[in-house]
This record gives structure tokens, C-alpha cells and sequence, in this order.
């Protein structure tokens, strides 16, 4: 403003007239801000892009527009934080079609990051891209490309992410490659390629170079060591491998029909164990049925009933219960759980609570400290029941399954794999469930019991907590054994009793579950007991991070710094010492914070309902990653 004043005052001296002097500056103003406007972005960059998209075919309807800013409103366009560069393009499946058009995209030079993957793109490799010093991560995968490999694409030697698979390139894999320090991921499967492998290459799963020419003879130390198997293509049968005899076809015969009889009978057995287990759940509540040709007095009727917490508008008492069809979920670490079918067709899940050590009224306060948790990632408690027999609880049941079962159940081909965004949503959601519990009790309540088979996922497929505080009413933590042994904390071994930062321990395991898809522990034979925690830790020691992984993750594009940084998290929780884990509250900040602020991650609040409903509750405040 001084400076316009300024101006004016010099003008004014000058003796020109006002009119003239106040048109000039309306001219030099409108001038220097369109000056301004356009400056935003470099010139060149803009240009390079317009002149890229006029010089290739596509299919699909792409918004650039010389009349619109192109940062944050050109398709697939990310600029620097100044606006003044364009330092990410992504352009997957938009219908490209025939070759790059060339001296375009090289005159991005402050790209970090170029996607044009799933495309009908051809030719050979576009040499423009050499010039792009700054480029980090270049996805060409799924595309028609062909012909050899540049020998000097060791040029780009910031390269993190290279993904060419899925092409018809050919000729030998460029020995250049090996000399990319930074490289973490390349992928050159299902191409043309032939001739050997850099003996740098070890380090990366044999997948990334399958459907090629080339020997994947090389061994992978790194999973022998440790004890887990990679997670790769099974081994192809050897060429050698001739016809089977008729013998041998008959003995495969008569062994199959064996088995199969055997398989039937287990099954019987299997279905008869589970029909006893229902009735000896129907008839031992059976004793606690209230008999109208008896005077009960008020302390027996109370008995015999469900206690339902406050705001609940379940309509449904014990008799109902028992009438209801039972079948069984399966059975955890404080007991057997069915699920129960009502005569109105809603659908609830009841624990039959095993070892409880705690007198009546102690049961009766706990339950009345977990049942008034209401929030929208933690599966609120509707009723609980309790007699010298029988002690049970009550809680929603949930259609969606745990993330165990989708982590690790059968993958059939129909199967849709948890997806990164999902996977954030279960880490951020079940966070913020325990964080709540955590605040409990003057912020002493512990869970106790923390693994992937207890974060359900719920309609918007965010983690939600169950089988909250049921560890402080049951016996002293056993000696950890089977699938909870690789989520207790060391200490718990020797207290035997559950902490809150044990609780954030066995949360850091279920992160780095979410990462590898790997099981808290591996049986390598004999009595060997090999955790995750131990081995995540000796790989990332090692420095090959990138082996921790899961394989499916590597199909999403720029995730890279928030799989590491969901890894540091994860390793902070699962350090020896309890009193240098994170809080719970500052493990959800953390994870909170691995997405830009633009709405994808919202501040958590306790559910507004109160009612009980027997269907899961929505995560209201649950916003889209």
C-alpha cells in the first residue's frame, strides 16, 4: 500500500493529471496482479503439460484448461508447496494410448513422482524421462511398452520405486540398476527380459522378476534366518518331472477315499462336540429359570436376570435368550462365544465367561465400568448376567469380520485384500477405541487383551475394540501360549498382569500384523518360537525395510514414507521398557497424523447414541481416508 502511495504522490508531483495518473495505475495494477496469478507456477511446466496432453491419445476426459490455476484443480496435478513447480503427476487409467510424445515431460524438472500406469502407452522406453533428476518414484506398469532397457538409467539416482511390470520390455536387465543406492522397490515382472541378475538384487522378493527370460536362482537368506517363509510364488515343478505310474495312481486312489472317510467321521465328531457344548450352555441356564408355580423372593429374581445398562432399549429377558438359536463363534481367551438369534430376527452375542475370580459385586462394578463406554470404535457392553453357575455378557453382534480373519483367512480368488486406506482406518479407529478405554477409571482401566481377532471392523470399516476389561475379572494371565503368546508384553511373563502399556505393546504387534500380514508368531519346528516383533526388528536392523511388508501393499502407489512411518509407530509401542512406550493418545496422534490434513483423519468423539441397538454403530466422525 506505501509503495502505491507513493507512486501516486510521485505522479501527482509531476503535475500530470489526475485522470491519467489514476488510469495508469488501475493498468499497472490489473497488470501486476494477472502477473501474479499466472506466476504462481512456472511458465515452462505449464506448458510441458498442455503440450503433453495435446500430443497423446486418451480416452478419458482430462480437466486441464489454460482458464483454471493448475495447482489443486488440474487432474493428477501436484504442485510444491509455493505453487511455484509441479512436483507429482498421476495419470493411471486414463486411456493413454500410442507413445509419449517427447521433449514434454522432461521439462518437468522438479518432478518427484510420475504414474501413468494401467495405460495402453507403447514404444520404447521414453529416454525424455533421464532428464528428470528428481525423480523419485516411476510407475510405468501395465502399459505396451517395449524394446531394451536404457543402459544409463542409473542417471536418475534418487530412484526409490520403480514399477515396469507388466510390459513387453526386452534385452538384458541394465547392471546400471545396481549402482541406485536408494532403490527400495523394482519390479520388472511378466516382461521379456533374459539374462542374468545383478547379484544386488538378492535383497528383493523373486516376484518382482517373475514372467521374464531370467535365472531367479538366487537364495533369500534374510527368511532363513529369521524363520518366516517368503511370501512369494511357489516354486514351478522341474522340467524333468515325468508321467505317474499306474501304481502309483491307484495308491493316490485308495489313500484319497481313506482320508475322505476319515475327514467325515472327524466331522460328525466336530458337529456332535459343538451340539453337546450348545446344550450344556442351554441347560445350565436352565437352572436359573424363573418358574411361575414358584414364590420367588425379589434377591432370587434378580438372579435370574439380565442385567441391561442404562439407555438400552433391548426388549428381550433370559427366557428369550434360551429360546434363541445358538451358534457358536468360537472360542477365545475368557471363554466360548455364540451368537443368538431372537425371535424378532435381530442378532446379539453372548460370551459365556470362563475362570471369573471376582466376587459379585466386584463383577457387578466392573460391568457397570465397561458397559457406561460409549464411543463409536470400542463394541459396547448391553447386558451381562450373573449367577453361581453361569456368568455371561452381552454385547452387538457385528456382520463384519475381525481383521484376523481378513488378514489371515483363506484367499480365495474372489477375496477382496485389505486395502492401505483400509488398513489405516482399522490402526486409526482401533487406537482410538483403546485410547477411550484407557481413560476409564481415572485413567487406570486396561484392556488386556489386544489382537486382531478383537478389532472387529465396522461398517465404514474402522478397527473397533471388543472384550473390553474382561483380564481384571478373570484369573492371573496364564503362561502365553499359541496366538496370544507374540502380543504379550516380556513383563507379562513375569507379573502376570496386564498394564496399560502392556496394552500398547500388544497394540505395536497388531500394527506391525497390519503391515507384514504376518501371525504375532511363526512355529520354525521342534518347540522354536520365533515372534514378529523379533523378527521385524532383525530386518529392519539389517536395513531391508523393505522386506517387512506385506506384498500386497506394493500394488499402491506414494505409500511408501506412510508404510514406514505406520512402522516406526508400531516399533515405538513394542520397545522392552513399559515406561518408554507412548500413551495411547499419542500413539492415535501419531497415526493421525500420516495423512496430509485435508479431512481424511477427524477428530474422534464419544458416540452420541446411547441406545442399544443390534446393529453395529456407524463411526459418524470417522472420516474418509
Amino acid at each position: 500500500m506505501l509503495s502505491v502511495l507513493g507512486f501516486l504522490f510521485i505522479c501527482n508531483s509531476t503535475g500530470k493529471k489526475m485522470k491519467e495518473v489514476y488510469m495508469f495505475f488501475v493498468i499497472f495494477l490489473a497488470g501486476f496482479l494477472f502477473f501474479k496469478g499466472n506466476a504462481n507456477l512456472f511458465d515452462g511446466d505449464k506448458k510441458a503439460l498442455l503440450e503433453f496432453l495435446s500430443n497423446v491419445p486418451h480416452s478419458r476426459f482430462i480437466n486441464w484448461n489454460e482458464q483454471i490455476p493448475v495447482c489443486n484443480n488440474w487432474t493428477g496435478v501436484t504442485c510444491s508447496e509455493d505453487g511455484s513447480r509441479v512436483i507429482a503427476l498421476r495419470l493411471p487409467g486414463v486411456g493413454f494410448h500410442g507413445p509419449l510424445p517427447v521433449n514434454t515431460l522432461s521439462h518437468l524438472s522438479a518432478l518427484h513422482i510420475l504414474s501413468l500406469r494401467s495405460n495402453g502407452i507403447s514404444g520404447p522406453f521414453p529416454l525424455d524421462l533421464l532428464n528428470l533428476k528428481n525423480l523419485t518414484n516411476l510407475y510405468l506398469q501395465s502399459n505396451s511398452f517395449s524394446g531394451p532397457l536404457p543402459c544409463n538409467i542409473s542417471v536418475l539416482k534418487n530412484l526409490v520405486i520403480v514399477d515396469l511390470s507388466n510390459n513387453a520390455f526386452n534385452g538384458s536387465i541394465p547392471f546400471s540398476l545396481s549402482n541406485l543406492h536408494s532403490l527400495q522397490l523394482l519390479n520388472l515382472s511378466h516382461n521379456r527380459l533374459a539374462g542374468s541378475m545383478p547379484k544386488s538384487f538378492q535383497k528383493f522378493p523373486k516376484s518382482w522378476f517373475v514372467g521374464n527370460y531370467i535365472s531367479l536362482s538366487y537364495s533369500r537368506p534374510i527368511h532363513k534366518l529369521h524363520g518366516f517363509p517368503p511370501s512369494i510364488l511357489p516354486n514351478p515343478k522341474p522340467k524333468s518331472a515325468g508321467k505317474l505310474s499306474e501304481r502309483a495312481v491307484t495308491g493316490i486312489v485308495i489313500a484319497a477315499c481313506v482320508l475322505g472317510l476319515i475327514g467325515f467321521i472327524l466331522m460328525l465328531l466336530v458337529c456332535c462336540l459343538k451340539r453337546k457344548d450348545v446344550d450344556v450352555f442351554v441347560s445350565k441356564l436352565e437352572k436359573g429359570r424363573m418358574s411361575p408355580a414358584k414364590k420367588i423372593s425379589q434377591n432370587e429374581d434378580a438372579n435370574n436376570k439380565l442385567v441391561f445398562f442404562e439407555g438400552c432399549n433391548y426388549i428381550f429377558d433370559l427366557e428369550d435368550l434360551l429360546r434363541a438359536s445358538a451358534v457358536i463363534l468360537g472360542k477365545g481367551t475368557f471363554g466360548m462365544a455364540y451368537k443368538a438369534i431372537l425371535e424378532d430376527g435381530r442378532s446379539v452375542v453372548v460370551k459365556r465367561l470362563k475362570d471369573v475370580s471376582v466376587s459379585k459385586r466386584e463383577f457387578e462394578q466392573q460391568m457397570a465400568l465397561v458397559g457406561s463406554i460409549k464411543h463409536e470404535n470400542v463394541i459396547e457392553l448391553r447386558a451381562y448376567y450373573y449367577s453361581k453357575d453361569e456368568k455371561l455378557v452381552v454385547c452387538d453382534y457385528y456382520s463384519h469380520e475381525s481383521v484376523a480373519t481378513v488378514l489371515h483367512g483363506k484367499r480365495e480368488e474372489d477375496r477382496i485384500p485389505l486395502s492401505w486406506k483400509t488398513r489405516l482406518r482399522i490402526a486409526v479407529g482401533a487406537a482410538r477405541g483403546l485410547a477411550r478405554i484407557h481413560r476409564e477409571n481415572g485413567g487406570k482401566l486396561v484392556h488386556g487383551n489386544i489382537k486382531s481377532s478383537n478389532i472387529l471392523l465396522n461398517s465404514q470399516q474402522y478397527g473397533c475394540v471388543s472384550d473390553i476389561g474382561l483380564s481384571t475379572i478373570t484369573s492371573p494371565l496364564a503362561l502365553p501360549i499359541a496366538r496370544n503368546a507374540g502380543y504379550r508384553a516380556p513383563e507379562i511373563i513375569d507379573t502376570r498382569k496386564a498394564t496399560q502399556p502392556s496394552d500398547v505393546y500388544s497394540f505395536g504387534v497388531f500394527l506391525l500384523e497390519l503391515l507384514t500380514a504376518k501371525s504375532p508368531i511363526h512355529h520354525a519346528g521342534d518347540d522354536d518360537v520365533i515372534s514378529l516383533v523379533r523378527w521385524v526388528t532383525s530386518v529392519v536392523k539389517e536395513e531391508w525395510t523393505g522386506e517387512v511388508f506385506d506384498l500386497e501393499l506394493m500394488k499402491y502407489p506414494n505409500i511408501e514414507e506412510e508404510l514406514v512411518e505406520l512402522l516406526q509407530i508400531a516399533m515405538s509401542c513394542v520397545v522392552r521398557f513399559p515406561d518408554q512406550r507412548p500413551k495411547m493418545v499419542e500413539v492415535v496422534e501419531m497415526i493421525e497424523n500420516i495423512r496430509p490434513p485435508d479431512n481424511e483423519y477427524q477428530g474422534s468423539s464419544e458416540a452420541k447414541s446411547e441406545t442399544c441397538t443390534p446393529t453395529p454403530l456407524l463411526a459418524a466422525t470417522n472420516g474418509p481416508i
